[in-house]
This record gives C-alpha cells, sequence and structure tokens, in this order.
C-alpha cells in the first residue's frame, strides 16, 4: 500500500512538476506523440492540441433485409465522442466510445435504407469521416402475388405458361392440381410454365409467394382454365342419299365438341360452325356427278382438328331411257314360248317403280306385254326381277301362245334410282314372234353305272337339241343345259353313281330359237358292284368281306345254296359294314353269295360271286375265280385227301394259271397262322414220273394245264415245281 501511494505521489508530483516548471523568459515549442497534439509553453505554462479525427468502421451491418423496425447496428471508432446521424436513420444513442459501439436505430417503416450515415466528434471537435451504413431493408409485409397473363383457354398446350406479379422476391408454392419446376419468385413479373397436364379443366391451381423473412403472401387462384389435347369425334349420322336428284343435298354428322367446320374435296356448304351434338349441313350447288373425294373437319377451341369422309354418292339429274327389250333385240321372229322377255334401262332403276300386272291378263305397271296391242296384257308370274336394277326379267305365268307378235311397252312412271321420272312412254315397234317348235314326245331315261341314257321323237323343223337337267325335280330353262344334241338321244355319262338325275328336252329351231319343254323324267345311277367279294367257310360258318362303295349308306347280301345268284334270292339287308358273318348254316353244303351297295336312290349293281363250302373237317373255304377251295381241319394223306374233295363233290386242286398258284399258297399255306402242306391234284400212279390230274379233265390251253412233268414252265417261263418236285414223299399219292 504504501509502495502504492508512493508511486502515485511521484507521479504526481512529476505532473506538478510538469505543469509548473517555469524559465526565466524562455519560452520553447515541440512536436511529440502520435496524436499529432501541439504543446506550447512560455514561463508560466504548458498546453498540449488535439487535431486528428476520429476513425470509424463497420463491424456488424443491419441484417438485410429484416422485421425488425428498430435494428441494431455495431460499428468501431477510435476516439470517444458525440455521434451525428445522417439519412433516413437516427437513434437515441448520441455518445461514442472509443472501440465496438451498438447503436439501436430509431423505429423505422417498411422501407429500404441506403442512406443512412454516422459521423463521431471528438472532443477536440474533429469530425470523423462519414461511415455510411451498408444498405438494408426493412420489411415487416407479406408479399402481393396478382394475375397478369392467364393461360389460354381451352388449349391443347399440356404444359402452358402463365404470368403473375411479385412485389416481393421470395418462393413459390403450389396449390391445387397445378405445379412447376419455377420455384424462385422475383420482383415485378414472373412467366411460369406448368407440368404436363391431362385433358381437364383445372379451376383449383394457386400460386403463393413467401418472402425471406418467412411472411407468407396472398394465395393467387390461377384463372380457370381447360387443358384439351382431344380432337373432337365426328361420325356420319345421315348419308347424302345416292343417287340423288337433289343438287344441294343434306348431310348430317354429329361432333362431340363444338368447332369451327371446313370443307375439303368438291364439296362445300355456308355452314361454318357445329355445336357438340348433330350437325346438318346443306352441301353447295353440286353437278351430275360421283362425290367420292368430299371431306369435314371440324377444329375445336383447342385447335385440335379431325376429318371425316363424306360417303360416296352420285348426284344425277338425268332422266332414264330404255336400252333394249329382249328376248334378244326389237323385230325377232321364232321366240320360245317358255323365253322370258327382258327390259334394259340406261342407268339404274328404282326397282319399286318398275312393276307389272301379276294378279291378272289387265294392262297395268310399268311394264307391259301383249299380243294384242295392248286390250290385254301377258299376265306376269311375279314382279320383274333383277340383279343390278339395271336389266329387268318379266316371267310369263304361263307359256306365251305359238306364232303370235307380242309388243313391250314401258311407262313413265318407272324412275331410277335417283328419283328422275322416264321422260316419254316406251314402246317396241314390231315385238317378237314366237316359235311354233312343239315339245320332244316319248322322253325317257334309263340309269346305268356313271351314266343316264336318254331318248326322245323327233320334233319337225328342229335343228338341234337341248337337254337341261338337275338333280332334284323341278327343271327348266334355266337349269344347267346341254346343247347341240343333233341327234334324238343322248347318254349323259361320266356322272355320280348312286344319284337321281331329272331331264327336259327341247328342240331348237335354225334361229337358234327353243321351243316347248318336255315333260320330266328321271333316271339313277346305281352304285357300282362292291370288288373283292370273298368267302370263307368254316363249321357251319362262312365269313364274307368286301370292298366298301363310296356314297353307300348299307349293303345286301344275297344267298343261296345254288350257284346263279341274283336279287331274287334270300337276302339279307341293312348291314352297315364291309364284312358280315353268316352263321347257323349246315355243315356238307356250298353256299353261294353276291353283295350290292345301298343308299337313299336304292339297291346298286350284284358283286360277282363268292362261295364257301362247309363240313365238321373243314377249317376254312375261300373262292378264287369263281371256284370254291376247301383246306381241311385235319392232316391226311394224299388218297384220304382226294376221296374227301370227292365227298364234298369237289376234287384235289387243279392250278390253271401261275395266279392261281400263287393264290393257292398265299392263302392256304400259313392258314390260320399255321404253316401247312398242301396236297393238289397231281399223281403217277399210272407210269412212275408221268404225272397227271385227277380230275382226268384237260383245260384246252395248249398243253400249259396239263403239262405238269418235271421241269415244266408257265407261259412266262417260269418253273410249276419247285426244286425236287414233283415226288413220291409220302403216301398214298399212287
Amino acid at each position: 500500500m504504501k509502495k502504492y501511494l508512493y508511486i502515485c505521489l511521484i507521479i504526481i508530483s512529476s505532473f506538478t512538476i510538469i505543469s509548473c516548471a517555469k524559465s526565466d523568459d524562455t519560452s520553447s515549442s515541440s512536436s511529440s506523440g502520435s496524436d499529432n497534439s501541439t504543446t506550447t509553453s512560455d514561463n508560466s505554462t504548458t498546453s498540449t492540441t488535439d487535431t486528428t479525427a476520429p476513425t470509424l468502421a463497420e463491424v456488424t451491418a443491419v441484417t438485410t433485409p429484416t422485421n425488425d423496425t428498430t435494428p441494431n447496428y455495431t460499428f468501431s471508432t477510435d476516439e470517444v465522442g458525440t455521434i451525428t446521424y445522417g439519412g433516413s436513420c437516427t437513434s437515441s444513442i448520441t455518445s461514442a466510445v472509443s472501440g465496438n459501439n451498438t447503436i439501436t436505430l430509431v423505429s423505422l417503416s417498411d422501407n429500404t435504407y441506403s442512406d443512412c450515415t454516422i459521423t463521431v466528434t471528438d472532443s477536440a471537435g474533429n469530425v470523423s469521416s462519414t461511415l455510411t451504413i451498408t444498405a438494408f431493408t426493412v420489411d415487416t409485409t407479406a408479399p402481393v402475388v396478382a394475375e397478369v397473363t392467364v393461360v389460354t383457354t381451352p388449349t391443347n398446350d399440356s404444359t402452358p405458361n402463365y404470368t403473375f406479379s411479385s412485389d416481393e422476391a421470395g418462393t413459390i408454392t403450389y396449390g391445387g392440381s397445378c405445379s412447376s419446376s419455377t420455384t424462385s419468385a422475383s420482383v415485378g413479373n414472373n412467366t411460369i410454365t406448368l407440368s404436363s397436364l391431362s385433358d381437364e379443366t383445372y379451376s383449383d391451381c394457386t400460386i403463393k409467394v413467401t418472402d425471406s423473412l418467412g411472411y407468407v403472401s396472398n394465395t393467387l387462384t390461377i384463372a380457370s382454365f381447360v387443358v384439351d389435347s382431344t380432337a373432337a369425334t365426328l361420325k356420319e349420322v345421315t348419308a347424302v342419299t345416292t343417287p340423288t336428284n337433289d343438287t344441294t343435298p343434306n348431310y348430317t354428322f354429329s361432333s362431340s365438341e363444338a368447332g369451327t367446320i371446313t370443307y375439303g374435296g368438291s364439296c362445300s356448304s355456308s355452314t361454318t360452325s357445329a355445336t357438340a351434338d348433330n350437325n346438318t349441313i346443306t352441301l353447295a350447288s353440286l353437278s351430275d356427278n360421283t362425290y367420292s373425294d368430299c371431306t369435314i373437319t371440324v377444329t375445336d377451341n383447342s385447335s385440335n382438328s379431325v376429318t371425316l369422309n363424306i360417303s360416296s354418292f352420285v348426284i344425277d339429274t338425268t332422266a332414264p331411257t330404255v336400252s333394249s327389250v329382249s328376248t334378244t333385240a326389237d323385230n325377232q321372229s321364232s321366240v320360245a314360248i317358255t323365253d322370258n322377255i327382258t327390259v334394259t334401262f340406261s342407268e339404274a332403276m328404282d326397282n319399286s317403280t318398275v312393276t307389272a300386272n301379276t294378279d291378272n291378263t289387265s294392262c297395268y305397271g310399268t311394264l307391259r306385254v301383249s299380243s294384242d296391242n295392248f286390250s290385254n296384257c301377258v299376265r306376269i308370274s311375279s314382279s320383274p326381277a333383277s340383279s343390278d336394277n339395271i336389266t329387268f326379267s318379266l316371267d310369263p305365268s304361263d307359256n306365251l301362245t305359238r306364232s303370235a307378235t307380242y309388243l313391250t311397252r314401258v311407262t313413265t312412271g318407272v324412275k331410277d334410282a335417283a328419283g328422275n321420272a322416264m321422260s316419254s312412254q316406251y314402246d317396241n315397234s314390231t315385238g317378237f314372234t314366237t316359235s311354233n317348235l312343239s315339245a320332244p314326245s316319248s322322253f325317257t331315261a334309263t340309269g346305268a353305272a356313271g351314266q343316264v341314257t336318254l331318248d326322245w321323237n323327233a320334233v319337225s323343223g328342229a335343228s338341234s337339241y337341248t337337254v337341261y337337267w338337275d338333280n332334284a325335280t323341278g327343271v327348266s330353262s334355266t337349269s344347267t343345259a346341254i346343247t347341240s344334241i343333233s341327234t334324238d338321244n343322248y347318254t349323259h355319262s361320266g356322272i355320280d353313281n348312286g344319284t337321281v338325275y331329272y331331264y327336259k328336252v327341247a328342240a331348237v329351231d335354225s334361229d337358234n330359237v327353243t321351243g316347248y319343254l318336255s315333260s320330266e323324267v328321271s333316271a339313277t345311277t346305281p352304285l357300282p358292284a362292291p370288288d373283292n367279294l370273298s368267302a370263307s367257310g368254316a363249321n357251319n360258318t362262312v365269313t364274307l368281306t368286301w370292298n366298301a362303295v363310296s356314297g353307300a349308306t348299307s349293303y345286301t347280301l344275297y344267298w343261296d345254296n345254288a350257284s346263279g345268284i341274283d336279287s331274287s334270292d334270300t337276302a339279307i339287308t341293312s348291314i352297315t359294314n364291309d364284312n358280315y358273318t353268316h352263321s347257323g348254316l349246315s355243315n356238307g353244303a356250298t353256299y353261294y353269295y353276291k353283295v350290292a351297295a345301298v343308299n337313299a336312290t336304292g339297291t346298286g349293281t350284284l358283286s360277282s360271286v363268292a362261295s364257301a363250302l362247309l363240313a365238321a373237317n373243314i377249317a376254312g373255304s375261300e373262292t378264287y375265280s369263281s371256284h370254291t377251295y376247301v383246306l381241311t381241319s385235319t392232316t391226311m394223306n394224299w388218297n384220304a385227301a382226294a376221296a374227301a374233295a370227292a365227298a364234298l363233290g369237289g376234287y384235289l386242286v387243279t392250278l390253271n394259271t401261275r395266279a392261281e398258284n400263287t393264290w393257292l399258297y398265299d392263302t392256304f399255306g400259313n392258314y390260320g397262322g399255321t404253316n401247312r402242306d398242301l396236297w393238289i391234284g397231281a399223281k403217277d400212279d399210272v407210269t412212275e414220273g408221268s404225272w397227271y390230274w385227277d380230275n382226268g379233265t384237260t383245260s384246252g390251253d395248249g398243253d400249259v394245264s396239263d403239262n405238269i412233268s418235271s421241269g415244266a414252265k408257265w407261259p412266262d417261263g417260269t418253273d410249276k415245281w419247285h426244286t425236287n418236285e414233283p415226288n413220291d414223299y409220302g403216301s398214298g399219292e399212287d
């Protein structure tokens, strides 16, 4: 404590010395120290002067923007002094200390402050340089947004633009059904592109802007708009009647949207607006022509377009004419009394206007045929017929009268398909005259396999004949025709078996005019005979097989115990397969068979005969070339076999041909799946080595059959005998 006081006293004393020192009438002046102060001394007093202004610097600027209306600001000064404020800012703090000074600005309104300044005046009156407070903004108000440019509505742009204004920058928030990749707003107008939108009405889209201070703007509702990228659907409702004699016809189409109509091709109309409904337009005046290139395009309010092709139509204002009346031409002679009359027009007609008298001989209707100058008219069987509405056929309900002249009339009541009436009545001048050829008489038809033979009496004046035929009754001159037959008979060949054919015939004169048709006849071509009928006999049973016949629905088997089978013999009917087992028969008898195919037309041709011999000891029997061959069920020697054959009324086999030899071996050599040695009727019991047939007969074939000596050959050069045959192997053969 003492030391401290001592030091203080020294300092005080020193100060006193400095302050109070004098020198006799001497003065001095010096300059020292960093503050550039000036010290002046005289004999009695010393003083110091400060000429340096304070130095100011910004330490902490006002946060900008800020919603604080009395924000703080910090600056530094190297001297104490008095603070002076300039520009738009002030504060209640007017004294500065050396170092950092934090001031609170007096309440500020919302604005940007860029002119605020601070100066500090020290105690010597030195004024610092002006410190400009960094510009800042006071903002206590939310942004205000407003619509500038709405979305065009409707629009076919799925990413439309929208412009709004904001009085502050900030972050954009989207609401409702709309959004955008643009998320920042600037002060002024902002154009955003909405994210892809589907076709729809958008009335809930909103925009908000949040400034940097978190103030959220008013909600801006985007004006309702419609995105429509789909064109209208057009459909034809009522086509132009075709043909029509209306040169300004109506046409009706429907549209799913309203829009503007444009026309393409050869058509136009004064109607240019379409509604979302049916639209009937009247086409501008058209000349006679076919119109197949006309189109209608509807463009909706979103500029989507679709085109509809108007169905092709014909404008026809020309009256029809009669091109020809037949049989073949006007002034025709020798017309068949069965002929129809045809009328050909210059164009297609409205067939409802082409009529004839169909219930009596009065002359009415637009087409008339008469042989008495139309006092009476030929009754027509039905309304005039046409396949193309150009040529119409009149079919008289009865034959025309022979050697009569007929006229044809067409009245102005006929109209073409467009509704144009014929301008004047048509009468052919000389008409046609009917022929006097009579129908052939005594017409007959006889059926055979694959053909029918026709025959009739000749007709005087005929130069040829035409046969008409069909597979159904009701043959007429429209049936299939066989022409230019020069004789009074004809064979219709190459036709199906098992089928009924119907025929009529008519004479034709030198002018190629056909006379009356004959009466109808018919004939049936029988089904062919089944091939390869085979009969195999065993104990009390005969098994029969044959080849199936195309078109057969069943078969009938005829049989007897005697040869000479025909359709009068016992019949087994309704056999549906191509085989039959005839059982319950008597052994020791030979049974003979023929078979015929059957269908709806009747029973066909009988087959060749087949026979089988039955006995208790018979393993089987087969037929070859109308002969019955029997295989015994027991093994025996040659003599016993010969006796068994004789007991059955036969003999051991005599081989007349190589084919018979081959068939015999193939049929019986492995009969029933068992290898068998077969006896045939050759023996050499008179002279050893001289072979002859047991039945003692010759075939009269130049020794071909009877030469059965060792080394004998068939006519084709092949050996009759197998190697080492014939021989006496076995027993009982001689």
